[in-house]
């Protein structure tokens, strides 16, 4: 645990005193966003806790075998009597993309692990030391006395799978190991979890992946990789934006590429969402930053706005200027 015991507390106090609870984390929700949001609602809900659960989004397909999933509300929020919003894995308020009445008389506590966190809330506990913010809600549950059922050890294990690339990434250390065998120990099935996760790809998302395998590029002597996805290709696939979940690995995994780029529509509005992966020379998440984003050194992400070829004239800019700072 690296959050300092008062930090923990703090929530703690806020959530025994307040008269309902709303978790929610950003849109596009992704496992470890999902996973946080369901083993704190499960947590709450066993502690007598009037807590709801709710995302601009609704739940990926990937992660709606999780208990609980079928909770979470999208859309607007109209909940009443709730004075309390737990804000989960996300690095700035706009990326909830909520109106502002959902914000209006409501303490805003933000937890994340994300080190270009904007500290957006009036509580805020982020620390880039964990691995995934579910990680972060494993250690409140057991600051707060909890135990780790198999409902919340199956959410948390999502988070960790997902976020460490099944772990593979930097900052996995013997600590999370512990809290890997912990959560099978309490009861979660690395195997049933696993194809949920990783192997229950539709015929669709096959025939995303070959369009977007079609323009894949390499341009820095093969050092960055760049691959996306066209509305164009959505109509070609039957495909959507759920679908797109991990196509920048494939990029990321080609010998010699230090640095992965995806493009792809932005689900709400003009611009184009790109992600970025570092094999860790590269500090993609101040890259991103350059570009209004932000994320971890080797994973990030941004929103860039106008046509395909203006962004990509754009990132490839502030690629340049990284790889030279190398």
């Amino acid at each position: 645990m690296t959050v300092p015991a008062a930090d923990w507390q703090a929530v703690v106090d806020q959530i025994g005193d307040a008269r309902g609870v709303v978790l929610t984390t950003h849109q596009n929700p992704d496992g470890d966003g999902i996973g946080s949001m369901l083993a704190l609602f499960h947590y709450l809900s066993g502690r007598g806790v009037r807590v709801f659960a709710h995302c601009i989004d609704p739940v990926p397909r990937i992660y709606r075998f999780l208990q609980g999933s079928e909770q979470v509300s999208t859309g607007c929020f109209d909940e009443r009597d709730v004075d309390l919003i737990l804000c989960l894995d996300c690095g700035a308020k706009g990326r909830l993309a909520q109106d502002p009445p959902f914000f209006a008389d409501r303490t805003l506590i933000n937890i994340d692990h994300h080190g270009s966190n904007h500290r957006f809330g009036d509580i805020n506990i982020v620390d880039a030391g964990y691995s995934a913010t579910g990680v972060m809600i494993a250690d409140l549950i057991r600051f707060d006395g909890g135990a780790l059922t198999p409902a919340i050890a199956e959410a948390i294990y999502v988070t960790i799978i997902t976020d460490t690339g099944s772990f593979r990434h930097r900052g996995v250390d013997g600590a999370l190991h512990r809290l890997t065998a912990d959560l099978i120990d309490a009861g979660v099935d690395p195997e049933r979890v696993g194809q949920q996760v990783y192997s229950c790809n539709s015929h669709a998302r096959m025939r995303l992946m070959a369009c977007a395998l079609e323009s894949l590029t390499f341009t820095h002597e093969d050092r960055v990789a760049w691959i996306e996805v066209t509305e164009e290709s959505y109509a070609r696939s039957g495909a959507d934006a759920e679908d797109t979940e991990g196509l920048i690995d494939i990029a990321a995994s080609v010998r010699r590429v230090e640095v992965a780029v995806f493009l792809r529509p932005n689900d709400h509005g003009a611009g184009w969402k790109v992600s970025f992966r570092s094999r860790g020379r590269v500090q993609v998440g101040d890259l991103a930053a350059t570009l209004g984003g932000g994320g971890h050194p080797c994973a990030a992400g941004c929103l860039v706005r106008g046509d395909l070829a203006a962004v990509k004239a754009r990132v490839g800019a502030q690629v340049d200027v990284a790889l030279a700072a190398c």
